[in-house]
């Protein structure tokens, strides 16, 4: 520890200055926090905190962040989830501080912001760089060319206002198709000393400053990539504070997981074009064409066993696209023109080469011991928007390929390089940190364990307590839930079924938005059900109903915050991503519990796992993915201390399943009440 740290007050004294300047008042939960993350960083040992709404653990976390990063002259990383919390970090909680802090930490501390590559404008592929293959949607509509004509128009009078080339900050935004012209992936740039323009570099700009910065806020894909493909992204840091990190196992999936479709080859194939011998990429094109008469074949779902059609499609992809870059040959350093449509090439084609390996690969070892879970996607869609009414319609099939579990990953990768705090509002399930810890590979004591009913189990596979030493801490949340929300549990409805909201869910919805005056936020387990329940209520209600899918989500969000008296209905997004104090949101519903689809081949192939192991799969697997959704879903009723309201489930099975202790738990300790009677007189009364 460096000597100078000891001329730096207190973290509690820089809590006070800091919560002083902005015009709070001291919190006991903020304090706790704040003292148990400067431990973690003294001591080097792993912090998992759950804070709840209110208790200001940005503030909790970051200062003493700064602390150690002014002191020992390091770098902190601070990794969100979601756009919205890196903004407000980067546009509001870190300038406060630096300068709350400035006099006692004996200079302003600096921060910066972080996103991957293809977030940022890329100058020359801009003004120069090579067009992009059109998708086969858009290829004969002209109307969709021009759309993305004009968009790329206006991202090139853009480039030359903006200052930082970050997409983020384009209001409005432009589609994916039109952004794909302008940005390029790492695996795609041509490198600062290579590009004409790589002085004035967006993304280059935006690293220089991280690098240089006390504290560098990212996201948690990009903490992924730099943790797990084994190139750095981030600059050098000793400490990572993971906020949101409910999400983080869900955010490193996706980053891991990896598809490979007949149009990602053709696009490789196409890419290709005059670059090398036109025989090398017709044999990409026809493996292109194999592995989409394959695919046409085989059914929607995950693949226990690789089909003997499939291992041959996929082997001649992965053979053509490795002659496809062999034929590449080196890059010439004279030729940046040449050098550029090159590395677009074989960016796509080192992609398709290497996902088809790995599918091959996923299936060497036996079924008990695969590292990863494949599956095919796509086939027959309804029309009608979710409905099933309409012409159906077919989308292309795809292979994917996703990691089993990511806990090994974590551990070694992220745990054991630096020292790391875990917060979120939602890291107790079922009462215990233990379903987060085992998913981020952090050990846990077996007698924490839990059967379905909540009791005590052996059944659990034993931990490894030789793993990365780590400590919990709940510090609550200053909002007095039993006093200022009901639980309510519909445990007379009849369990939900498959085929939309039964009549008695939509009757007990009217009676619930009508007993609240509208101020409703319905949270539906689909997009079907969203609709449906949006024009039922439509036809029975005065207030007015926004559903999702109508606009943007953010638009929607903003209207039903200004209005009253409204209500907005809709499903996944809706469940983490609203915060709307006050009057306008007085009652959550959520029709069923959100388990995952029985027929997810993610959820399903690691519920098999568990259960291979002898633990409970159910529990370990869908309860602890419907559990998380749940406590989000009812974070949206209190955001701030005045507000008042109901959380309304009406599955029964929350009330009558022996899981139903385990999914309660994990929700904050509202009063709770199975009869209709007392919450509608309540909704009124609030109303009032």
């Amino acid at each position: 520890m460096s000597a100078s740290i000891s001329h730096i007050p207190g973290v509690r004294s820089l809590l006070a200055t800091a919560v002083d300047a902005v015009g709070g008042a001291e919190r006991t939960g903020q304090v706790a926090m704040a003292e148990a993350v400067e431990r973690a960083i003294r001591t080097g040992e792993h912090l998992a905190v759950q804070a709840g709404t209110g208790t200001g653990k940005s503030l909790a976390y970051l200062i003493p962040a700064l602390r150690h990063a002014v002191a020992e002259e390091a770098t902190v990383v601070v990794s969100t989830a979601t756009i919205a919390l890196q903004r407000q970090l980067v546009d509001r909680d870190l300038p406060r501080l630096a300068k709350a802090l400035a006099k006692e930490l004996g200079r302003e501390p600096t921060f910066a912001i972080l996103k991957g590559r293809r977030n940022y404008l890329c100058l020359h592929r801009l003004h120069t760089g090579a067009p992009e293959e059109p998708d086969s949607d858009t290829l004969f509509d002209p109307f969709e060319v021009s759309a993305i004509g004009r968009q790329v128009k206006r991202l090139h009078e853009w480039s030359s206002e903006t200052e930082t080339g970050d997409r983020d900050e384009l209001v409005p935004g432009v589609t994916e198709q039109a952004w794909r012209q302008v940005s390029v992936t790492a695996k795609e740039c041509l490198g600062v000393a290579r590009c004409p323009i790589g002085t004035d570099c967006f993304a280059e700009r935006a690293r220089a400053e991280a690098a240089k910065a006390d504290v560098v806020v990212t996201n948690h894909a990009m903490l992924a990539v730099d943790a797990l493909e084994g190139y750095q992204v981030l600059p050098e840091h000793d400490v990572v504070v993971i906020d949101e990190a409910h999400d983080l196992v869900d955010r490193i999936t996706s980053v891991a997981t990896a598809e490979l479709s007949p149009a990602a080859v053709t696009a490789a194939a196409r890419r290709c074009n005059r670059l090398i011998d036109e025989r090398v990429v017709d044999r990409l094109l026809e493996a292109a064409d194999g592995l989409s008469l394959v695919l046409e074949e085989l059914p929607v779902g995950r693949m226990d066993e690789l089909p003997q059609a499939l291992a041959g499609a996929l082997t001649v992809v992965r053979d053509a696209a490795h002659g496809c870059v062999t034929a590449l040959g080196p890059e010439r350093k004279e030729d940046v023109e040449g050098s550029t449509n090159r590395r677009l090439a074989l960016a796509l084609l080192e992609d398709v080469h290497d996902t088809a390996v790995r599918l091959l690969d996923a299936f060497d070892e036996d079924e008990a011991h695969r590292a990863d879970v494949v599956w095919v996607s796509g086939g027959f869609t309804g029309g009608g928007g979710g409905f099933g009414n309409g012409d159906a319609r077919t989308r292309p099939q795809t292979v994917k390929v996703a990691p089993l579990g990511v806990g090994g990953l974590l551990r070694e990768r992220l745990f054991g390089t630096r020292t790391t705090v875990l917060t979120s509002a939602t890291l107790t399930l079922g009462g215990a940190f233990d379903t987060l810890a085992r998913q981020w590979g952090l050990p846990v004591a077996p007698a924490a364990a839990r059967k379905a009913d909540g009791a005590a189990t052996d059944k659990e596979p034993p931990a490894d307590q030789n793993g990365p030493k780590w400590t919990s801490l709940d510090v609550g949340s200053p909002f007095e839930h039993s006093r200022s929300a009901i639980l309510y549990v519909a445990r007379h409805l009849p369990q939900p079924g498959r085929d939309g909201l039964p009549p008695s869910y939509l009757d007990e919805l009217t009676d619930l938005v009508l007993a609240a005056g509208g101020r409703t936020l319905g949270l539906f387990s689909s997009m079907r059900a969203a609709k449906q329940a949006s024009e039922t209520l439509r036809e029975r209600i005065k207030h007015p109903v926004l559903c999702q899918g109508e606009d943007a989500t953010g638009l929607l969000v903003k209207k039903f915050a200004e209005d009253e008296r409204s209500c907005l209905f809709g499903t996944l997004s809706l469940w983490q991503g609203v915060d709307v104090p006050g009057p306008s949101l007085q009652l959550v519903v959520m029709d069923r519990i959100p388990f995952p689809r029985p027929d997810d081949p993610l959820a399903s192939a690691r519920q098999r796992a568990v259960a291979a192991r002898g633990g409970n799969g159910f529990l370990t697997v869908a309860a602890t993915h419907a559990a998380l959704l749940l406590a989000q879903g009812a974070g949206r009723l209190l955001r701030s201390n005045n507000d008042r309201g109901v959380v309304a489930v009406l599955d029964p099975r929350l009330a009558t399943a022996r899981y139903g202790s385990f999914l309660r738990a994990s929700l904050p300790p509202f009063w709770t009440t199975y009869d209709p009677d007392v919450v509608r007189a309540a909704l009124r009364r609030i109303d009032t």
